[in-house]
C-alpha cells in the first residue's frame, strides 16, 4: 500500500502546485487524475517504494540538497576560474570511482548529482563502478577520487536509500 501513497502524494502535491488552488473541483479532479495515474503505473512506479520514510531520512535529504547545492556553488566558481584563465588549465580525463550503495535509486541519484554538478560527467554505471569524466582529473587513483566525488553526496544517499 505504501508503494502507491508516496508516488500518489508526490503527484497530488504537483497537481496542486501547478494549479495554485483550492478549489473543490480543483481538488477532486487532480485526486481523480493521480489515483488513475497511480493505479495504471503501479508496476512502473516502484522507485518511490525505495524512499525510507523516517525523521532522519528527511534529514539526510535536506543534509543532501544542502550539500548539492553548496557543491554546484563550488564547481561553477571553479570551472569559471578555469573557462576564464589564458591558459585553460584543464586535465580531463575519465575516472572510475566506487559506490557503497545498494539501492538502484541511490545510485541514479548519485549518478545525476555528479553530472549536474559542473565539471563532472556520469559516464556509466557498472554494479558498484561509476565511470565519471572530470574536467579537471586531479588523481587517477580509484580510491582518492571516490573520497574527492562521491563521498559527500553518498554519506546522505545512504540514509535516504540504503
Amino acid at each position: 500500500m505504501i508503494r502507491l501513497v508516496i508516488p500518489f502524494t508526490a503527484l497530488y502535491a504537483v497537481w496542486l502546485g501547478l494549479n495554485q488552488s483550492l478549489a473543490e473541483d480543483v481538488l477532486w479532479l487532480g485526486a481523480a487524475v493521480c489515483l488513475v495515474l497511480v493505479w495504471l503505473f503501479r508496476e512502473g512506479l516502484t522507485v518511490f517504494a525505495e524512499i525510507r520514510l523516517s525523521p532522519r531520512s528527511l534529514m539526510a535529504t535536506l543534509g543532501f540538497t544542502a550539500y548539492f547545492l553548496r557543491e554546484l556553488v563550488r564547481a561553477n566558481l571553479a570551472l569559471a576560474r578555469i573557462v576564464l584563465s589564458p591558459t585553460l588549465p584543464v586535465h580531463p580525463g575519465i575516472v572510475m570511482v566506487h559506490t557503497g550503495l545498494k539501492s538502484p535509486m541511490g545510485r541514479l541519484m548519485l549518478a545525476n548529482a555528479i553530472t549536474l554538478t559542473p565539471g563532472t560527467l556520469s559516464v556509466e554505471l557498472q554494479g558498484e563502478s561509476l565511470y565519471v569524466h572530470w574536467v579537471n582529473m586531479t588523481t587517477s587513483d580509484t580510491e582518492a577520487a571516490t573520497a574527492d566525488i562521491v563521498a559527500g553526496f553518498e554519506s546522505y544517499l545512504k540514509v535516504m536509500y540504503g
